[in-house]
């Protein structure tokens, strides 16, 4: 068991289930109550700039209790077709801009200069 102390002011105890390809880890404790009882330690390269999209899908199964079995020890089988998982980048300097050909709808005011 490894106590936690969360960045919510929260103290978590539990056992270590696994840790992805991220650097997050995954923690339960089934003496919590159900919904309560699973959680994930963000990797601390990302400080507070944590999100729910840095959870591999594989990991959300088993967070929201969709499958008991943890990837870790039941990985999931990969079909050829899926992609590797890849974080929601937006509101980062790494965000998708699309090219776009067409004019600005709106034109920019700029007041007039001094006489």
């Amino acid at each position: 068991m490894k106590i936690l102390f969360y960045s919510i002011d929260e103290i978590k105890e539990g056992r270590l289930v696994g840790e992805d390809d991220y650097g997050n880890k995954y923690y339960e404790n089934n003496y919590y109550f159900f919904s309560s009882n699973r959680w994930v330690r963000y990797n601390p390269n990302v400080n507070m700039e944590y999100d729910g999209s840095q959870v591999p899908p594989e990991w959300h199964r088993w967070l929201h209790y969709i499958t008991d079995e943890p990837p870790s020890t039941h990985p999931p089988e990969l079909k050829k077709w899926m992609q590797p998982h890849k974080p929601n980048m937006s509101g980062t300097d790494k965000k998708y801009v699309p090219y776009s050909t067409t004019k600005p709808k709106v034109d920019v005011w700029q007041p007039s200069q001094g006489k």
